[in-house]
């Protein structure tokens, strides 16, 4: 059965659209469009889940939501098991199996809270201004993590593309689109390969509008 992506225009869901198209799932998009003054997703985004959120997908009438769960379920239950070829997951008895967990947990959550603070506070202007310095010190300090950690290969778990990737490609790309490319040289290459791919390439023409890329 048809995999159908719940998918809101500029979101974390781009990622999920790469993911379905590097595992050659057949799936549907239901597209939803920001608003052009607030940025902010349509009421109709609450009809697939309460909270009015993207990325939602629906597979065989099982509702997943969140971004790293979804991204975890499709890579067991439509992807090659972990650890073997081809697979986006890691051996789960092994090390990598670890570091995978930590990534997946901190693209989505500690780099993440420092990356919207900065969108929201940036929205306020000079109100923000009190806030700016702490909320740049943080997302200063989660990008150097994250430049510092990335593997030689510019992937961040074991040297092939895995599920940590994915998940790590969404903030990486809002770094850079916040002008830290020449502070995080390998995040910013890591962002032009992601990019390079043929599944990225098929799922932003799938997808639409991706910040301008």
């Amino acid at each position: 059965m048809t995999i159908t992506v719940h998918h809101l225009s500029n979101s974390r869901s781009q990622r999920v659209l790469w993911l379905l198209e590097e595992l050659g799932v057949e799936y549907e998009i239901v597209a939803y469009q920001r608003d052009a003054t607030t940025s902010l997703a349509p009421p109709e985004l609450k009809g697939p889940h309460p909270l009015g959120k993207s990325p939602v997908i629906f597979d065989d009438g099982l509702r997943v939501a969140e971004s790293g769960a979804i991204i975890q379920y499709l890579c067991e239950r439509h992807g090659p098991p972990a650890g073997s070829a081809g697979s986006w997951l890691p051996d789960p008895g092994g090390e990598d199996h670890v570091r995978h967990l930590e990534w997946m947990q901190f693209g989505e959550s500690s780099f993440f809270v420092p990356v919207m603070l900065r969108i929201y506070a940036g929205r306020l202007g000079e109100a923000a201004a009190p806030l700016m310095p702490r909320i740049e010190d943080q997302l200063s300090a989660h990008i150097a993590f994250a430049e510092d950690n990335i593997r030689p290969s510019l992937h961040f778990v074991g040297d092939g593309w895995s599920a940590s990737d994915v998940m790590m490609s969404f903030p990486a790309e809002i770094a850079v689109m916040q002008g830290y490319a020449d502070r995080a040289p390998r995040l910013a290459a890591f962002v032009e390969a992601v990019h390079a791919r043929p599944a990225w390439k098929r799922a932003r023409e799938r997808g639409g509008a991706y910040y301008g890329w």
